[in-house]
């Protein structure tokens, strides 16, 4: 079955918020983190989004590649910008990367769909 990429988004976003007001140390330490490594500097922020993109597909990772496609999209990556980054990924990680890779096609195509 196909993932619908937006509803994983959006519950992985709530359950976020969730654990948050569970754990608020850690869930505000890593929004600290996520927000600060993807900020603007020496790299774009698109840049950084498709660089996690790419570790998200080669540690097979569902909801990572939810959030960095989306992220990607917001930050200006254009859908060739995506693809590429998911052949440099399919690259380093072989097989199972090519079966999240397409994983990432599918939230590309969904993600695109809705803009």
């Amino acid at each position: 079955m196909i993932k619908d990429y937006s509803k994983h988004y959006n519950d992985l976003t709530r359950l976020i918020k969730e654990l948050g007001a569970d754990i608020p140390e850690t869930i505000g330490s890593f929004n600290k983190l996520h927000k600060a490594s993807t900020a603007e500097g020496a790299l774009s922020s698109k840049t950084k989004e498709l660089i996690a993109l790419g570790i998200a597909i080669t540690v097979r990772c569902d909801g990572c590649i939810a959030f960095h496609v989306h992220d990607a999209i917001k930050s200006g990556a254009s859908s060739a910008e995506i693809l590429e980054t998911i052949s440099v990924a399919v690259m380093m990680g072989g097989g199972p990367a090519l079966i999240y890779g397409c994983e990432a096609l599918e939230a590309l195509n969904q993600f695109t769909v809705l803009e």
